[in-house]
């Protein structure tokens, strides 16, 4: 069975806002090597939109950075799911949109053969984790408090706590923190 990881950059306070982020080679390298061991990105409508025309475009980019190529070409090259209402199509030929039944979709992703799935954003990974659903976490942690912005797991109402366990951390120059975590 595949794994559900959730990977998500955040400042010291706890904000995941991309525009209170700071982001450097280091950590593009490792967002870059994540992208690349999983299987499947899983997103929702908000995130997926951030994401792509942009990164598509980074990849055909021959001024941007070669960390921010290397990623652009690990996420363009990669299957998506996009969970989405409202988005009526999208222009990436590797990604698909379900409209209805996360949580049974997860679990039928979760049952097919294959690496694991990375998901990405607040709200799907927040109502995943809500679910139970999620196996993995990993956070950067960056040396930033932002003071304001979208907090990690807001508005999430879980069942009961959960603990984790402790599995790998590695500090970057920079001074962000990679914490991984697994269910205990």
């Amino acid at each position: 069975m595949r794994d559900v990881i959730y990977a998500i950059h955040i400042t010291l306070d706890g904000c995941c806002d991309h525009t209170k982020q700071v982001v450097d080679e280091e950590k593009m390298e490792y967002f870059t090597q994540l992208t690349r061991e999983v299987g499947l990105l899983v997103f929702g409508r908000k995130t997926y939109q951030l994401m792509v025309p942009y990164w598509p475009d980074v990849a055909k980019d021959h001024s941007a950075t070669k960390a921010d190529k290397e990623f652009a070409r690990a996420f363009d090259s990669a299957r998506k799911v996009v969970f989405s209402q409202s988005l009526d199509s999208v222009a990436d030929k590797n990604t698909r949109i379900v409209r209805t039944g996360l949580r049974e979709e997860i679990l039928r992703l979760k049952q097919e053969p294959g690496k694991n799935i990375l998901v990405g954003g607040v709200s799907i990974p927040s109502q995943l984790i809500e679910l139970g659903l999620v196996d993995e976490y990993r956070f950067v942690v960056g040396p930033v408090l932002a003071g304001e912005g979208r907090r990690l797991l807001e508005g999430v109402s879980l069942q009961e706590r959960f603990q984790l366990r402790l599995v790998e951390s590695k500090t970057f120059k920079s001074g962000s923190v990679v914490l991984r975590y697994l269910k205990a």
